[in-house]
């Protein structure tokens, strides 16, 4: 059966390459508009909020940049008046359309911050309001759960981070190579159906991730419940650490991501032996020959550096999730529950 995710997930190297083409000539602008600013905060909902868990680590070991996750109830509930004046602050919305990701921008500018918006649609309020807008190149996304605006919501910021960084350019090599690694994993699907099989019949399922990954392991995790109704727990490496692995036990499927290279991949391959000791059935995506080997079923991730990994390890994620969600009789183009303009508040 073809659906709609399918189909858009296949659109994600084309997508890319032109989100690429687009925003990569902008970093001279996010330069000069962070000029005398020493914070980027991120504002965001859903999948959103996990792609700026991503731009917030890579801001913080690429550039050098300190950056945190904004609450946006303290501007939309609270409007506590903050001094924003030092921060730039990044709004990330798929549809630029979600009330609360508008108000919180107006709210940052008002608190004397520089605004950039980070979303698909070009014109929305989003991007009409901000100081400057950095407009993905996903085109129209038809199935709910997002896959290229998601992928491309990536891709803005690695060009965010990049254009902070003291040298602008030196991933550049690497992020030339992300649209043909999609398309290389999209095509390969090495390992997809036996971890379908595995998370088909798990009783429990959690995920994790550390540093640049944790927001794959969030956002696989975001997936899995949304679009295959399945309960999952995304954890930090460190969350799932400090108490929650005391309750694994036979019967849960853990999911771990990794990047192939980095400080962080030798910590979860001993996190893919202990949880295997405690019964779990681990599924590992990217990671190395040592972390592969760790894991009881392994789907292998982008040939990317650890801080363009992310860009390429939600593919093999996003395609365990469509095929779970047909295994289990279910539309993942339409999610029970699920609305393509995020509302948090749909009563306000």
């Amino acid at each position: 059966m073809s659906t709609r995710m399918a189909a858009e997930v296949a659109e994600q190297p084309v997508a890319a390459a032109r989100t690429l083409q687009a925003l990569t000539s902008l970093r001279p602008a996010i330069r000069d508009l962070a000029d005398g600013r020493r914070h980027v905060l991120f504002a965001a909902r859903g999948s959103s909020d996990n792609a700026a868990v991503y731009g917030r680590y890579l801001l913080e070991t690429h550039a050098g940049v300190l950056g945190g996750l904004l609450s946006p109830s303290v501007a939309t509930h609270y409007r506590v008046p903050l001094d924003l004046s030092d921060t730039v602050v990044v709004c990330v919305s798929q549809s630029g359309s979600t009330q609360e990701i508008v108000t919180t921008q107006a709210w940052a500018r008002e608190c004397g911050a520089a605004t950039i918006a980070v979303t698909n649609v070009d014109g929305s309020p989003l991007a009409a309001e901000a100081d400057l807008a950095l407009v993905t190149r996903a085109g129209p996304e038809l199935a709910v759960p997002a896959t290229k605006t998601y992928l491309t919501q990536l891709v803005a910021m690695a060009v965010l981070g990049t254009a902070l960084a003291p040298e602008p350019t030196v991933l550049d090599a690497d992020l030339a190579r992300v649209p043909a690694e999609v398309e290389r994993l999209i095509a390969d699907r090495v390992g997809v159906g036996a971890a379908v099989a595995a998370l088909r019949d798990a009783s429990h399922v959690v995920a994790s991730g550390r540093g640049l990954m944790m927001g794959t392991a969030l956002e696989a995790a975001l997936k899995l419940e949304e679009t295959c109704l399945r309960p999952v727990r995304g954890y930090s490496y460190a969350d799932l650490r400090h108490g929650p692995i005391s309750v694994i036990t036979s019967g849960v499927v853990a999911v771990l991501v990794a990047a192939p290279d980095g400080p962080l991949v030798e910590p979860l391959v001993e996190l893919a032996g202990d949880l295997a000791g405690r019964g779990a059935v681990v599924v590992g995506i990217g990671g190395d020959p040592r972390f592969a080997a760790a894991c009881a079923l392994h789907v292998p991730g982008p040939d990317l550096p650890e801080a363009l990994a992310p860009l390429g390890a939600i593919v093999p994620a996003q395609l365990v999730v469509e095929g779970l969600a047909r295994e289990l009789g279910l539309d993942p183009d339409e999610p029970r529950g699920l609305a393509k303009v995020t509302a948090t508040d749909p009563h306000s």
